[in-house]
């Protein structure tokens, strides 16, 4: 899928108020290690567990509560529109509050599933797929060093350079929407602590 747009930015979107609203109600809740590839309940197998501790490292909470929904979904909406990729989506994931901590990161990697969710008895999910991803800056420029977020539309190890790095994606309260398959990253955090919000929006799959 070739697109004009890979991203849409809303710098300093979301008040300083509510990114710390949040992020005080994310750090009440039970953190847990954040996992790739263990979607619907899968198992991981050993090799899989390998390859997620290798990809990532960071610390998670998943909430899902309709004030903070509120405020992010518009954005989705908005860019959905502005990029021009009118993807139809009915749905949103429970969002994931990341806490990235010195020499914390998440490696490249794209939000979109191999295969549609399989959930016969949860409407919201069966038979999609994630199409809109959202990431939401939650922490000030000057509390953390590293932590970049970075874009690379088309995943070329042989061509690493190609990479579109999102320097407005520092602004604390700053809202990225992008198609979920996407590459992308986070950078080892150096210094200091990044605390971050994602969610997914989904659709049923592309005709």
């Amino acid at each position: 899928m070739n697109l004009k747009h890979y991203y849409w930015c809303f710098p300093k979107a979301l008040s300083a108020k509510i990114c710390d609203d949040i992020i005080a109600y994310g750090n009440k809740k039970t953190i847990e290690k954040g996992v790739t590839g263990a979607i619907d309940g899968k198992v991981l197998t050993e090799q899989e567990k390998q390859y997620s501790k290798e990809i990532r490292d960071s610390d998670i909470v998943w909430l899902n509560d309709k004030w903070i929904y509120r405020h992010i979904q518009p954005f989705v909406i908005t860019a959905n529109k502005e990029a021009n990729w009118n993807f139809e989506w009915d749905w949103s994931e429970p969002m994931q509050f990341t806490k990235y901590n010195n020499g914390q990161y998440y490696d490249w990697h794209m939000d979109s599933l191999n295969e549609p969710y399989n959930k016969p008895d949860d409407p919201g999910f069966h038979g999609k797929i994630r199409k809109v991803s959202v990431t939401v800056q939650l922490t000030d420029p000057d509390k953390y060093e590293g932590g970049e977020l970075e874009f690379q539309p088309r995943m070329n190890h042989d061509n690493p350079l190609e990479t579109y790095i999102e320097e407005q994606s520092l602004a604390k309260g700053t809202i990225i929407v992008f198609p979920s398959h996407i590459y992308h990253r986070v950078r080892p955090v150096t210094k200091g602590t990044r605390y971050s919000l994602v969610m997914w929006s989904l659709g049923y799959p592309f005709k």
